[in-house]
């Protein structure tokens, strides 16, 4: 099966006062995978930049850079593209792989090559070490028991134990904030389950994108009432990268549209940067993913 989406993503910031210069950051562009491919893909910024420059970052991610050297008092970004989506690898149960096994082997000097292993172990600004969240993940890193098990389980239990609550925290809520508090977004959850992971020496990622959506029955799909994702991957020897959705309680299936992954929400933020001037913001975000016709 193809699976194929329309996407539209709207960014608009708005100032109090003409802001004179800006550097922004924008990963807006969907990643190809060899189970995702994007059919086309546009970006329009308003203002026109006065720079504009597309590179890779080290974590893979296309990023355009762009700025502003003139009187403004908006930004916006647009992004609009068609994806096409086959299945993701499929899980299947293989030899008893004990979580302590594969975080171990990541240790091994055969291992040390793999930068994109070494670093979604390591702690970021963000995603500091917490002696909560190592406590919190040991009720599912029981010894000897098999790593996909270990991780479903902490997924699983992340989903019924916090509460979903949009607007409770903010982008640089701390994990443990969360663990005290039990409640958060899709960010908050995935942050915690990477902490959880690298705590106890296993890699993991964090992912964003964008998930397909079902309207409530007899309702019309409504436009720029979706928004971006977030959900993590870590990885087996044997299985290579798994991505779990702890939000939703799922893995990663035909219905998630990869955006950008790296450390933390810090790597792959759709647009940031910096502004000279234009005093308070405002900031409105519409996302809208739409289903093309599947193709067997």
């Amino acid at each position: 099966m193809t699976a194929r989406y329309r996407i539209e993503h709207d960014t608009r910031y708005e100032y109090a006062a003409p802001a004179s210069d800006a550097w922004q950051l924008a990963r807006l562009t969907p990643r190809r995978l060899p189970w995702q491919r994007t059919a086309w893909h546009t970006l329009e910024l308003d203002p026109r930049p006065d720079e504009t420059d597309v590179r890779v970052d080290s974590f893979g991610n296309t990023v355009t850079s762009f700025a502003l050297h003139r009187a403004h008092d908006s930004l916006s970004a647009r992004m609009a593209c068609e994806v096409e989506l086959d299945a993701r690898p499929a899980w299947s149960p293989r030899e008893h792989e004990a979580w302590q096994e594969v975080r171990d082997g990541l240790a091994r000097p055969s291992a040390a090559h793999d930068l994109a292993l070494a670093l979604a172990r390591e702690t970021t600004a963000y995603l500091p070490w917490s002696q909560a969240a190592f406590d919190y993940a040991a009720r599912s890193l029981l010894p000897g028991r098999d790593w996909f098990e270990a991780v479903q389980d902490l997924r699983h239990r992340i989903h019924t134990e916090f509460e979903f609550e949009p607007g409770a925290t903010t982008v640089s809520t701390p994990v443990d904030t969360v663990l005290d508090e039990r409640r958060g977004v899709c960010q908050d959850f995935a942050h915690l389950m990477i902490t959880c992971l690298r705590t106890h020496g296993l890699p993991a990622r964090y992912v964003s994108g964008y998930l397909l959506t079902d309207p409530p029955p007899g309702q019309s799909r409504l436009v720029g009432a979706d928004a971006t994702h977030a959900w993590v991957a870590t990885h087996s020897p044997q299985h290579g990268w798994v991505e779990f959705d702890p939000t939703n309680d799922c893995l990663a299936d035909m219905r998630y549209v990869t955006l950008a992954w790296g450390g933390d929400f810090s790597d792959v933020a759709p647009l940031r940067g910096v502004i000279l001037g234009g005093g308070e913001q405002r900031l409105e975000v519409k996302v809208s993913v739409w289903p093309l016709e599947t193709a067997a």
